[in-house]
Formats: C-alpha cells, structure tokens, sequence
C-alpha cells in the first residue's frame, strides 16, 4: 500500500493501511452487477466482464505518476490529497446518477 495514498485517507480520518489491492482473480466467483473503475487506464487495461455486468469507467488522474516530479513529502501529498478529493466528489455528486437504474430495477 501505497504510504502517501495512506496519509491522505488518513487526513480524513479513514486509515487504510491494513488493506492491500486484489486483482479480479482473487476475488472468486462473485458475480458482479456493476463495476467501477478510477484508474486512468482502466476503460483500457480492465478485465472483461460478463455481458450483464455494467462497467462505468471515470478515469482520475495517478498520484504516483504526479509525484515523481515532487522533491518533498508535502508536494508528493499534495496530488494524493487532491485525486483522493476527485473520487469523493464524483462517489457523492455523480455516481448516484450512473448507478440509478441499476440499483432500483428500472434499467434492463
């Protein structure tokens, strides 16, 4: 885990340092009704999922990447703590509205 993606979460009081990432694989057979992917390459690099599985990409930019131009750990957080804001904004604002259908039944 990424220790300035855990620094970010943590400035908003959500401590993430005991996850770690999974591949698809090792999440076994669960179906999925929808997935939503944030990396910017993800509408690219995805996994293929099963026709009835909605896939909505939003694509953010990669701290990791920004960072690398940064000399200290204030310039590296600072792109952290601004993609983390990204996310949160579209989970609250925009993806109710993707998802509406999905979770009421109204979409086929």
């Amino acid at each position: 885990m990424n220790p300035y993606a855990i620094r970010a979460m943590a400035e908003q009081g959500i401590d993430i340092s005991g996850h770690q990432s999974k591949t698809v694989a090792e999440l076994g057979d669960e179906p999925f009704d929808f997935v939503i992917t944030v990396c910017g390459h993800a509408d690219e690099s995805c996994p293929v999922f099963p026709a009835r599985t909605r896939v909505i990409h939003r694509g953010f930019d990669d701290p990791p990447r920004l960072a690398e131009a940064e000399t200290t750990d204030t310039g590296r957080l600072v792109h952290y703590a601004r993609v983390r804001d990204e996310i949160e904004k579209f989970v609250l604002d925009e993806m109710p509205g993707l998802l509406k259908g999905v979770t009421d039944g109204s979409q086929a």
